[in-house]
């Protein structure tokens, strides 16, 4: 049964689990008898957190130092240099909305932050306690470092690798939706804060970099949601409920 609630020695080490999952058969994150449960790291979900993460930092950093961080304040450059561009492209970034005290930007900056701790929870239980699947004896081993995180085939077992899935996808989630939030407040605003572009620049500055955050984290949850989904759809019953004898 799939179950991440069970005593801690039903579970093995994530070096048996990475060994087991060798022998086990057809997928990792389906059981029997002779499988255990373990969490799959998705190279392009990992990849795009690795990207997204440091750039999500970068901006929250810019939002949450206002207006210190904005042109003409003591931080802006070398750091926030770009955003004197990008401020006048997307006013909700710029002094427009700054001095207008829009708390939407702080606010959307804010479940950022969470999101990026979600973030940075699961790449670290997949660096920390990942273990590399080892095809046979003969196979050579590669030694944790950046490019094993990147593209080293792995498994992450137990409930360690079962509360890191559900901690990426439910930041999956929360990013897609935020982002969409994002759009939608342009949308009903009557693009108050882009409509001033023209569409050249809106379509290279600013819809393709925004759409990045739609496509991968949909992406994510699409990979993410299909292991939990596999999961649930092979747990074995705890039982058959039976109906009440009658008195």
């Amino acid at each position: 049964m799939v179950s991440t609630r069970h005593h801690p020695n039903e579970f093995p080490s994530p070096t048996q689990a990475a060994k087991e999952l060798v022998k086990s058969s057809p997928a990792p994150t389906t059981t029997g008898n002779s499988r255990k449960w373990v969490h799959t790291p998705s190279v392009a979900v990992t990849l795009w957190l690795v990207f997204s993460v440091p750039l999500v930092v970068w901006d929250a950093g810019y939002v949450l130092l206002r207006p210190h961080s904005m042109p003409g304040g003591r931080l802006h450059s070398p750091i926030w240099t770009p955003y004197a561009l990008y401020g006048k492209i997307d006013y909700i970034y710029g002094w427009p909305a700054f001095n207008a005290r829009n708390g939407f930007t702080a606010a959307q900056t804010a479940l950022n932050v969470v999101e990026t701790l979600g973030y940075l929870y699961y790449l670290f239980i997949v660096y920390h306690h990942g273990a590399t699947v080892v095809s046979g004896r003969s196979a050579p081993k590669q030694k944790k470092g950046f490019v094993w995180l990147l593209t080293g085939e792995k498994v992450v077992a137990g409930r360690t690798g079962a509360i890191a899935l559900m901690v990426a996808y439910t930041a999956s989630v929360m990013t897609l939706s935020k982002t969409i939030l994002y759009w939608l407040n342009e949308f009903f605003s009557g693009f108050d804060n882009i409509g001033h572009n023209d569409a050249l620049t809106l379509i290279v500055l600013w819809i393709l970099p925004n759409g990045l955050w739609i496509v991968f984290p949909t992406y994510s949850i699409y990979s993410l949601g299909s292991e939990i989904l596999t999961s649930l759809e092979l747990a074995s019953p705890r039982g058959r409920v039976g109906r009440p004898k009658s008195s």
